[in-house]
């Protein structure tokens, strides 16, 4: 009877906390395999394809103004000469990893593992994991420090002499290529040393798909969390960096900087302090919660994120660079493109906010911190959601109740202006943009299909709730 009567814990705001009891559903779904991006050989492909397609956009970039480049001739003797002289010769020439690249590039690297390490910051408690019965890791948020930090040393190195931020610009290649080989270099030692210690986890027995999707589901160097410091503390100051140098050059060489060029400085820059300043919401994230830390997530925060997403900035400088034109538009059309991206990102920042703020609190681990911006309606205050039978709330309330996924459509806003900035003189610029909207339609089905497994019919009670997937009464 008192077990009965015994009333629900909610917190301050009224929202359940949740009880992490696993169940078997939630230990069955972790341990379940699903080849995913065309199984083994859809990942080999894309493991080789994925450093052979950054090495063909940044010869395009550097010797061609960015137009994409074909054969002269399609036979197999002019796809030869293409592939080694064309490609292969000119990345050696002009993209090889010299010291001062590996300087760059790993230096930046330990000196970001040692902020994460040692700076201090609060400790908020992960989701419990099935994999470890329910129980809770921790993870020490510094992020925001660590960003003011390094932001105040790369300006007085720069201004001092003691490391010029255009030296990014002038080694893009071969700072990319150390990237590259960092990025095959940490998965293979993750995968491994997780493998030495027995902590391997959600195993397919196909090597090359493991490799690919990881082994380990949470790789810790003491209390440093690898995926979570590899998702956050690199790839996203790393391309910060690449459009302010490149912006910098501009100002090195012409007086000042475009448009177009402080617009990409502007856009990474509120990319990256948004993964910084909400640095405790990204512990809820599926990338931590669910994902291995393999190639896919490694690799591609290591060198494709900033090597791949910074396509506009590099193009804007090497069109330049070229032919001596300053890409410009007309004030009304430059307007319109930074209310695109500062719409996108409002959407952008306060949608993951709510969500995950949401799930902290059902978690217990909720926290306010004094970070800038904090945006209007970035935490609902007595949110509406459904109740499912699992146990879960399924959040119906600020952009939430609008649309499944508010923010996938504020990436593709931001995205696609990143493109449209630099006009339409070349395809790379938009790459990104294109890129996001096939990972986006990957995640989304993935997402659908894990739900409705998970929740059953209080899934379709949600889905009839929230009809819209990315935009209200379109799709």
């Amino acid at each position: 009877m008192a077990a009965a009567e015994e009333k629900e814990k909610v917190n301050a705001n009224g929202v359940p906390l949740f009880k992490h009891a696993v169940t078997k559903l939630d230990s069955e779904m972790d341990k379940e395999v699903i080849y995913e991006f065309g199984g083994p050989v859809g990942v080999c492909a894309m493991m080789l394809g994925f450093p052979s397609l950054m090495y063909y956009f940044w010869v395009c970039l550097e010797y061609h103004q960015g137009k994409l480049i074909t054969p002269a001739s399609y036979s197999i003797e002019g796809i030869q000469s293409f592939v080694f002289n064309d490609i292969i010769q000119k990345v050696i020439t002009g993209a090889f990893p010299h010291f001062l690249a590996v300087k760059i590039y790993m230096g930046f690297v330990l000196y970001s593992a040692v902020c994460a390490y040692t700076l201090p910051g609060p400790v908020i408690e992960g989701l419990g994991l099935p994999s470890l019965k329910g129980k809770k890791l921790k993870y020490l948020c510094n992020g925001l420090t660590y960003w003011y930090l390094t932001l105040f040393l790369s300006a007085v190195f720069h201004y001092t002499g003691i490391f010029r931020l255009t030296l990014i610009a002038e080694n893009f290649g071969s700072i990319m290529s150390v990237a590259i080989i960092w990025g095959f270099t940490m998965s293979t030692l993750v995968y491994v040393i997780s493998g030495i210690m027995g902590k391997h986890h959600r195993m397919s027995g196909n090597f090359f798909y493991d490799f690919f999707m990881g082994a380990c589901l949470n790789p810790r160097i003491g209390h440093l969390d690898l995926k979570m410091w590899a998702e956050t503390r690199v790839p996203w100051p790393v391309l910060f960096y690449i459009s302010v140098s490149c912006a910098l050059k501009q100002y090195e060489t012409k007086g000042y900087i475009s448009a177009p060029a402080a617009f990409m400085v502007l856009a990474h820059f509120l990319y990256v302090n948004a993964c910084q300043k909400g640095e405790e919401c990204i512990i809820t994230s599926w990338d931590i919660f669910y994902e291995k830390d393999g190639f896919m997530l490694m690799f591609w925060n290591m060198a494709g994120v900033p090597f791949t997403y910074c396509m506009s900035s590099v193009y804007l400088m090497k069109y330049e660079q070229s032919t001596g034109i300053t890409i410009s538009h007309s004030l009304p059309y430059t307007i319109f493109l930074f209310t695109v991206l500062l719409v996108g990102y409002y959407v952008f920042d306060t949608g993951n906010s709510q969500k995950n703020r949401f799930r902290m609190e059902q978690n217990g681990s909720f926290m306010t911190r004094n970070a800038f911006p904090q945006l209007p309606w970035g935490h609902i205050k007595n949110p509406s959601y459904i109740r499912t039978e699992h146990g879960n709330l399924l959040l119906t309330s600020g952009w939430w109740g609008i649309a499944r996924k508010p923010h996938y459509t504020a990436d593709l806003m931001m995205s696609i202006s990143w493109g449209l900035i630099t006009g339409f003189g070349s395809f790379l610029p938009y790459f990104y943009f294109c890129f996001f909207v096939c990972v986006l339609t990957h995640r989304v089905s993935r997402d659908m299909e894990r739900c409705a497994k998970k929740y059953g019919k209080d899934w379709d009670r949600y889905c009839e709730r929230v009809p819209y997937i990315f935009i209200p009464y379109v799709f």
